[in-house]
C-alpha cells in the first residue's frame, strides 16, 4: 500500500456557506409554497430539507500535524495531510484503526494503569481522565512511548529489571492504517521484542569473554557501560520492524536499568567486596612501597644496621600498623634490641 497525498482545495468555508445558503432558502420556500398550498413545492421542499444535510458531512477541519485517510466504498482514495478547512465525497469515510487505543504515552492518557497497550472499553466505569482525538483523525507528531519496566535475563543469565522510552511518529499513513492491525499495538509488542532481543546480548556489567558485537572477540561492551550503544541497537531493531507499518522511530532510551529485586542484595555484596579488595591490593602496595623506601633510607644512612630477622620482624611490624583497619598501639621498648 503506497501513500497518496490529495491536493484538495481548503474550500471547506465555501461548500459550507453555499450549503447553508440553498438550506435557508430552501426553507424559506416550504413555508411560503404552505401558505399558497403549492403541493409539489412543498414535497419537493421538504424532500430536499430531509436529505440536504449530507453535504455537511464531506466537510472536514485539520489542525497542524494531523492526517485523514479516506476510504470511499472500501477503496483507499488518498490522504488529507495540512491544517485548513477542507470539503471532501460526503460519502467518504476516514480510517484510523488505532484511534481507539491508548498506550502509556504522551498526549494519549494521563491515567497510571498496568499494561502497554489500554482501550477505551477497558476504561468503562473508571475515573480516568481520557485525552480523545476528534474522529479518526491520524496524529503525524512526535510522541513517546515508554515501556513498562521488564524482567530480561542478560547474556550471563543474571535477570535485570530494564524500561526504555521510545520517540516515534507516523511518516506513511497508508501503511499504517491498512498493513498492520492496529499500529500503535504493534509498535509496542515490537519495543518489547526488540528490548529482549538486544539484552540477551551484553551483560549487566563487564564480564570476560563476552562477545556483544558479534565479531568473534570478546569486548567490554555491558548494559551498564554501553547504554548509548545499546539504546541505538534497540532503536534500529524496532525500526526495521516497524518499518511496514509506515512507523519512524527517532530515538531509543534506557529509562531504568538495575538488578533483579531477588539477587539485588547479592550483588550488592559483590560489589561492596570487589571495592574492598581493591582497595585493600591498594594499600598493600603503598604499604609495601613504604616499607622498602624505610628500609633502603635506613640503610644508606647508616641509621643502625639490621641483620635478616631484624628486618623481617621490623617488615611485619611496619606492615601490620600500614595496613591495619584500626590505628595501631605502640609500643615502647626501653630494652636492646639485642
Amino acid at each position: 500500500m503506497k501513500e497518496k497525498v490529495l491536493t484538495a482545495r481548503k474550500n471547506g468555508m465555501t461548500v459550507m456557506l453555499l450549503t447553508l445558503g440553498v438550506y435557508t432558502a430552501v426553507t424559506v420556500g416550504l413555508i411560503l409554497a404552505a401558505m399558497r398550498g403549492a403541493v409539489v413545492p412543498v414535497v419537493l421542499c421538504a424532500v430536499y430539507l430531509c436529505v440536504g444535510w449530507i453535504p455537511f458531512l464531506g466537510l472536514k477541519i485539520l489542525r497542524p500535524q494531523e492526517a485523514l485517510v479516506l476510504t470511499l466504498f472500501g477503496d483507499y482514495i488518498g490522504t488529507l495531510k495540512g491544517e485548513g478547512f477542507y470539503y471532501v465525497n460526503p460519502f467518504c469515510t476516514s480510517v484510523n484503526p488505532a484511534a481507539k487505543t491508548r498506550l502509556r504515552q504522551s498526549g494519549d492518557v494521563e491515567a497510571k494503569k498496568s499494561g502497554m497497550a489500554v482501550t477505551l472499553s477497558s476504561l468503562a466505569g473508571e475515573n480516568y481522565p481520557l485525552s480523545i482525538p476528534a474522529g479518526n483523525k491520524m496524529s503525524l507528531k512526535i510522541m513517546t512511548l515508554n515501556n513498562d519496566r521488564q524482567k530480561i535475563n542478560d547474556c550471563l543469565g543474571t535477570p535485570v529489571e530494564i524500561a526504555i522510552a521510545v520517540m516515534w511518529r507516523v511518516v506513511d499513513t497508508a501503511k499504517a492504517a491498512f498493513n498492520v492491525d492496529n499500529y500503535k499495538e504493534y509498535l509496542s509488542l515490537q519495543c518489547d521484542s526488540a528490548l529482549r532481543n538486544i539484552v540477551r546480548i551484553y551483560p549487566y556489567d563487564v564480564a570476560p569473554n563476552v562477545d556483544t558485537t558479534g565479531d568473534g572477540v570478546a569486548d567490554e561492551g555491558s548494559l551498564r557501560g554501553s547504554s548509548e550503544a545499546v539504546a541505538r541497537r534497540i532503536r534500529d531493531e524496532i525500526q526495521s520492524k516497524v518499518a511496514d507499518a509506515g512507523l519512524e522511530v527517532i530515538e531509543a532510551r534506557i529509562t531504568y536499568l538495575a538488578y533483579a529485586p531477588e539477587i539485588a542484595a547479592a550483588m550488592l555484596q559483590r560489589q561492596q567486596a570487589s571495592a574492598i579488595i581493591d582497595a585493600r591490593k591498594m594499600i598493600v602496595d603503598g604499604a609495601v612501597g613504604m616499607v622498602e623506601m624505610a628500609l633502603e633510607q635506613l640503610s644508606e644512612k647508616n641509621v643502625v644496621q639490621l641483620d635478616d630477622e631484624r628486618k623481617a620482624a621490623m617488615v611485619s611490624n611496619l606492615l601490620v600498623v600500614l595496613c591495619g583497619s584500626h590505628d595501631a598501639q605502640p609500643v615502647v621498648n626501653s630494652g636492646s634490641l639485642y
